[in-house]
């Protein structure tokens, strides 16, 4: 079989030129990296706002598990899919970031005969966009210190200083650091930390962000620390939006590149679903929709976490809401789901999947709390059995929800007929009539309440004494109305990795908040989750190398 990359390596791409010209894109709106990458002009952006946009498809999936469940790859092949039918079709993916395509959770750019191209570069450096990010977070980071190393006009307490540096890597020993040692030439010492950048609040901003004007205003909003007197200080007491803003000039632009089989996609922005809000941009979800009939896009991990935040978060800054949900599931993930170890899930097991199917269930019904209609799509595997795929689809049908097979992986467009038809189906009924979750006058502390109670099925939250604390300061700050961003393990509806399956009435704790008023929410950090994670024993960079003509080795 094949690898991913291997397969990537032997398609013949298009010039993006001739990708995009069907939907009305001419090279002057484009400003091209390469022959088969391009930023989309502001130009082009702006002189479609007026445009109807099309359909909203959001793709999400059951909590992960490490038997792969195929979110990007059923995307992209869904997309695909849905052109061969006959339905123009666009795609608005995330970005992948190095920390994980170096570490254990692998690219975003799909796999097998359902990927964008050139998934070399998207996975690694691509058109720059996560070391502006990057750049622009830490220039405020210097920022920051030279203001105290210069005589600290605005008072700030370095002790109360809440924003981190940031690196696009998973570095654990970056974590908490000590800096300005040596002398005082070196600057004010102080406790410091690095996230990594797609866990950056300039990630979620320029993900919310609708043009240059926004960007700048959301960046002066965000709050860097305190004062001695617990005042806030914003970026803007600083007067370096215009600065930051400056760095980011071009990354705010959405990435156009294509699938294997020459669909249009973008790949913009990538905030992690776990520990941010986990969309792609704004700019390109509302910028796909005005070009194409039917939009496809994905939010990070499950649907506890990304398609809530798409939703609760993402969906009121679009020009429509979704109008269905595909939900990715693989027999394998369900069962283990239901109890079977990684070793056994090549043997047939009907009764782990119809314990498995709890975690598949919830996920259904919670994206009809949201007014929306799912689809399931079973991403298929070679070991599937004709047992297990008729006992799931017979679970699907007892809850009225409609199931699709999808072999996009081994059989490309071909094989996601099956769901892009199914998916046109619900789509033609128009049954959507989407709301939030929560209402979005309710207190920070409701919406945590109401997130844990209807979305995770948790008995309680024990806020923790800090968390306590910042809940009456955000308060009288005034800040208490803002959406709330939950970091929790994207493992299980918990905040407990391990808990598999459907658990409830369980607690979820709430160490601390983080205000993001530039990106407009409030993180609610939970259990042990962490912003900037660690590498694995064996991480996938042992893999990797390059050849003598700069072809990419060991890249999935």
């Amino acid at each position: 079989m094949k690898s991913d990359i291997e397969i990537a390596q032997e398609v013949s791409l298009k010039p993006i030129t001739e990708v995009v010209a069907p939907l009305g894109i001419t090279s002057d709106d484009l400003e091209l990296y390469g022959k088969y990458k391009a930023k989309l002009s502001f130009d082009k952006i702006a002189s479609l706002r007026d445009e109807k946009p099309g359909k909203l498809v959001l793709v999400t999936a059951i909590n992960p598990t490490a038997a792969g469940e195929g979110k990007s790859t059923v995307t992209i092949g869904l997309a695909d899919a849905l052109n061969k039918i006959g339905q123009k079709t666009m795609i608005a993916l995330r970005e992948p970031s190095l920390g994980p395509v170096m570490g254990i959770k692998g690219g975003a750019a799909g796999g097998g005969y359902a990927q964008v191209l050139p998934m070399e570069d998207i996975n690694l450096h691509f058109t720059g966009d996560m070391h502006a990010i990057t750049t622009a977070n830490n220039a405020l980071s210097a920022l920051i210190d030279n203001h105290l190393h210069q005589g600290n006009a605005l008072g700030i307490d370095q002790r109360r200083i809440i924003w981190k540096r940031v690196v696009d890597l998973n570095d654990r020993a970056l974590r908490h650091v000590t800096i300005g040692l040596g002398s005082p030439v070196n600057g004010i010492p102080r406790e410091d930390g690095f996230d990594i950048t797609v866990a950056s609040e300039i990630m979620a901003i320029l993900c919310l962000a609708t043009d240059i004007e926004d960007l700048k205003e959301r960046l002066a909003s965000i709050v860097i620390g305190y004062r001695y007197d617990r005042t806030p200080v914003y970026v803007r007491d600083l007067e370096v939006e215009g600065a930051l803003a400056l760095i980011l000039k071009d990354a705010i632009k959405p990435n156009l590149v294509q699938t294997i089989y020459g669909t249009p996609a973008f790949v913009h922005g990538g905030p992690f679903a776990n520990i941010a809000h986990g969309c792609n941009s704004v700019l390109a979800t509302a910028t796909a929709l005005r070009l194409a009939d039917i939009t496809v896009t994905e939010a990070g991990f499950g649907a506890d976490l990304g398609a809530e935040k798409f939703l609760d978060i993402k969906a009121p800054n679009l020009p429509t809401a979704p109008d269905a949900v595909v939900i990715v599931a693989t027999l394998r993930a369900l069962k283990m789901h239901g109890g079977v170890a990684k070793d056994q899930l090549n043997e047939e097991n009907v009764e782990a999947v119809r314990a498995g199917f709890a975690n598949l269930a919830r996920h259904v019904e919670n994206v009809r709390k949201f007014g929306l209609p799912a689809v399931v799509a079973i991403n298929e595997f070679v070991s599937d059995t004709p047992a297990e795929i008729a006992a799931l689809r017979e679970l699907c049908a007892s809850i009225d929800v409609p199931v699709a097979l999808a072999s996009v992986w081994a059989d490309g467009a071909a094989g996601g007929v099956e769901l892009a038809e199914t998916l046109v189906k619900v789509l033609d009924e128009g049954t959507a009539d989407y709301h939030t979750l929560y209402d979005a006058e309710a207190g920070i502390e409701e919406k945590i309440q109401t997130i844990v109670r209807d979305i995770y099925r948790g008995r309680q939250v024990v806020f923790e004494k800090k968390a306590l604390t910042q809940l009456a300061q955000f308060k009288r700050l005034g800040w208490d109305k803002l959406p709330v961003c939950m970091a929790k393990t994207q493992y299980s509806f918990s905040d407990n990795p391990t808990a598999l399956g459907a658990p409830e009435g369980f607690d979820i704790t709430v160490r601390e908040l983080v205000p993001k008023l530039g990106a407009g929410f409030i993180v609610a950090l939970t259990g042990d989750v962490m912003t900037m994670p660690g590498l694995p024993k064996q991480p996938a960079a042992l893999k990797m190398d390059v050849a003598a003509d700069g072809t990419a080795i060991g890249l999935f």
